[in-house]
């Protein structure tokens, strides 16, 4: 279990909670692993009725840690972790919610569209600058997106890399509702707490009839992900990693 991800239980909720604020909680390949313990754990444990997933004050996280994928993209298992966490989100058995705060970038987005239920306070802003950086989207965004907010804005999210502040993602669908930053934690805890007391086998029947639309998700997740790891090793993304690392180091 890494260390920058905290994961507790309050009764049958258990949380997830990204816990590396220094780095404004850009995900490492360590953290991937923890966070699919943690839900294939939930599924595993009727005792668990729900998850939530929580970031830092000011930042839910600010995508992946590009410094950990780049030292790891030259080997033959590379983004095993992310594959293993982006399935168990995929097919989770219980609900998820999540609480979004500041900086949701590139996966600090598309986790959400996997949630049940996501709240974000109005301070919050939504990007995916997958092709900026060369790359392309993934977990399963690009099926996920258009059929959440239409072909447009999916493609200026994902395509343009245009950023959705809180009231946009409520318009989009992408999120549940806008709260207070005061109100986060405890508005998506008490959701969370909510279904936890609900019936859980009429529970379950419910969402996975809700979910069922979502088509092939894992071949696409798949196919995205072929797309992605090529995309790390080419000249166009090695150039536009090399350009983001530099604007870091003069900002």
């Amino acid at each position: 279990m890494s260390e920058h991800i905290l994961v507790e239980r309050r009764g049958a909720v258990q949380i997830v909670r990204l816990n590396r604020p220094e780095k404004k909680n850009a995900i490492t390949l360590a953290m991937y692993r923890a966070m699919a313990e943690a839900l294939k754990s939930a599924d595993d444990d009727p005792q668990v009725r729900c998850n939530v997933m929580l970031g830092q004050p000011g930042a839910f996280s600010a995508g992946n840690d590009l410094s950990d994928f780049l030292a790891a993209a030259g080997g033959n298992d590379f983004g095993a972790e992310v594959f293993d966490f982006l399935f168990a989100l995929a097919q989770s058995r219980k609900p998820n919610v999540s609480g979004v705060d500041g900086i949701a970038v590139g996966i600090g987005t598309t986790i959400h569209l996997h949630c049940d239920l996501t709240f974000a306070t109005r301070e919050t802003v939504f990007r995916t600058p997958f092709v900026d950086l060369g790359l392309v989207p993934e977990a399963g965004s690009s099926l996920l997106a258009p059929a959440v907010m239409g072909h447009q804005r999916a493609f200026a999210l994902l395509a343009l890399g245009e950023g959705l502040s809180a009231e946009e993602a409520l318009r989009a669908g992408l999120i549940h509702k806008v709260v207070d930053a005061s109100e986060l934690e405890n508005g998506t805890l008490a959701a969370a707490e909510a279904l936890a007391a609900k019936p859980p086998e009429a529970l379950a029947i419910s969402r996975g009839l809700i979910r069922a639309s979502r088509g092939d998700l894992i071949a696409r997740i798949k196919e995205e992900g072929e797309h992605f790891r090529a995309r790390l090793k080419s000249d166009e993304a090695r150039a536009a990693f090399l350009a983001f690392m530099s604007r870091k180091k003069s900002g």
